[in-house]
């Protein structure tokens, strides 16, 4: 089981990626914006710096900043830009924990 955050504006996007992953016995975190995605990102890395992340996005800015950029600079193992087929999030996940 791997934890993973998903950030992104769009309620029906981050229904339909929070029910793939969890149908894959994954816990998911959700945050509605880069903003909130990236403080996310930060506290998961302080409460525990193992935990791998996955950050979805539609690469939209935060400030000057690209959200998937920074997601990957916080401590982001992988990213996936939308728009994506239904199989690329848990493609990334497989990635990411078999890098683990």
């Amino acid at each position: 089981m791997a934890t993973i955050l998903v950030i992104d504006d769009e309620p029906f996007m981050l229904e339909f990626v929070r029910k793939s992953q969890e149908s894959a016995q994954h816990k998911v975190q959700l945050a509605t914006s880069a903003d909130s995605g990236l403080e996310a990102i930060q506290d998961l890395r302080r409460e525990n710096p193992a935990t791998r992340i996955i950050a979805i996005s539609g690469g939209g800015r935060s400030g000057y900043t690209n959200a998937l950029e920074a997601a990957k600079a916080f401590g982001a193992q992988e990213t996936v830009r939308k728009p994506f087929s239904p199989n690329v999030p848990l493609a990334a996940v497989t990635r990411t924990l078999d890098a683990g």
